[in-house]
């Protein structure tokens, strides 16, 4: 295969899903060394690739902002046209990735053959609503079909001595020390059919501090502050860090937190790409919604899941009142957070230094 000079890598959907992508920066690096790799993202994806030493440059392209209007994203279209890309590796279809790209003139333009898939030059059969891999695999398969081996499959998301810096004075401000245990939990999520009830996190708050005496901190986006509220009520301790961390000093904060609970959400990924023990909670029950399909990747990855019987999901429109949710009882979950943590203490242990009280 004659080595392209510029490749662009395409994804413009959400946080998990461009860092599930990582991978095939690597491999794409691998067995190109002296290409050019470009990756076009949305705005609020961008620091999960800014810092990616296997990328030459990230482009954004902002479909619900700069760039909304058709006219505007034609323009776009044509500024990338003047980059010269040779393959185009679109990793998620939609109708105006699809467009932007065959307009961009790119030579090569593979992906899935969804969304005026037609557009394509190298077409893969569409079948990722039957989840039966997951999104990481879905989007390697890409590569397979370029015939480009894979090697590497670590996710990976960049931490910088910047974010580091302003981590370690915000946790400072907080009462959280360096020998301190840390808990963080995040208890929203992008739909109603994805967050645990407030009561069940409650009551693992309760279970978590009987068992451990940990710092316990709440993360949410400042947008979504309200919706945990409640969890302060009960819990006047809790470490409030809503809305004060962005998505980069995210993954400083994982790096230091001890474990993570989380609704199914993009953060449950960074938690993974980081190497941190975390737990994910999933209520949907389509295969393509599954955690076959979208849960965490890594050695201390868990999640929990409950199949109640639903023919189809009707997501935010549950006639379940989110009965596989509700199913998921806080013991469960404290069952796999307290073999985490009882690990974590074996292992600071043995390296002469506790973060447990």
């Amino acid at each position: 295969m004659k080595a392209p000079e510029k490749i662009l890598i395409v994804r413009t959907d959400r946080l998990g899903d461009v860092i599930l992508s990582t991978p095939v920066i690597k491999n794409l690096r691998l067995s190109f060394p002296k290409s050019w790799i470009a990756f076009m993202c949305r705005p609020y994806t961008k620091d999960v690739l800014m810092g990616n030493p296997y990328l030459d440059e990230v482009i954004v392209y902002d479909k619900y902002g700069t760039h909304k209007r058709f006219i505007a994203s034609m323009k776009f279209a044509f500024a990338l046209k003047k980059k010269k890309f040779d393959w185009a590796v679109i990793l998620h279809p939609t109708n105006r990735v699809h467009l932007i790209t065959f307009f961009a003139g790119i030579p090569l333009r593979v992906g899935w053959n969804r969304q005026l898939g037609f557009l394509l030059t190298k077409k893969l059969v569409h079948n990722k609503q039957q989840g039966l891999k997951h999104e990481m695999e879905y989007s390697l398969d890409i590569l397979k079909a370029l015939k480009v081996p894979i090697s590497d499959v670590s996710l990976y998301f960049p931490v910088n001595q910047e974010n580091e810096r302003f981590l370690e004075v915000l946790l400072k401000e907080k009462g959280i020390e360096s020998k301190d245990a840390l808990i963080v939990l995040h208890p929203s999520a992008s739909c109603v059919s994805k967050r645990w009830p407030l009561t069940h996190f409650s009551h693992l708050i309760t279970l978590l501090k009987e068992e451990f005496h940990p710092k316990i901190a709440v993360i949410t986006s400042d947008s979504e502050k309200q919706l945990s509220d409640a969890l302060f009520t009960e819990h006047p301790d809790l470490i409030d860090l809503r809305g004060a961390v962005d998505i980069s000093s995210l993954a400083s904060l994982l790096v230091r937190t001890t474990l993570f609970i989380s609704n199914d959400s993009g953060p449950v990924h960074i938690a993974a790409s980081v190497h941190t023990p975390v737990i994910s909670i999933f209520g949907r029950n389509d295969p393509g919604l599954s955690p076959r399909r979208w849960g965490p990747l890594g050695k201390n990855c868990f999640y929990v899941h409950k199949d109640i019987g639903c023919l189809r999901c009707l997501a935010h429109n549950c006639e379940k009142n989110f009965l596989c949710l509700w199913k998921i009882t806080p013991e469960e979950v404290f069952s796999i957070a307290k073999d985490i943590m009882q690990e974590q203490i074996e292992k600071n242990h043995r390296g002469n230094h506790s973060r447990f009280s």
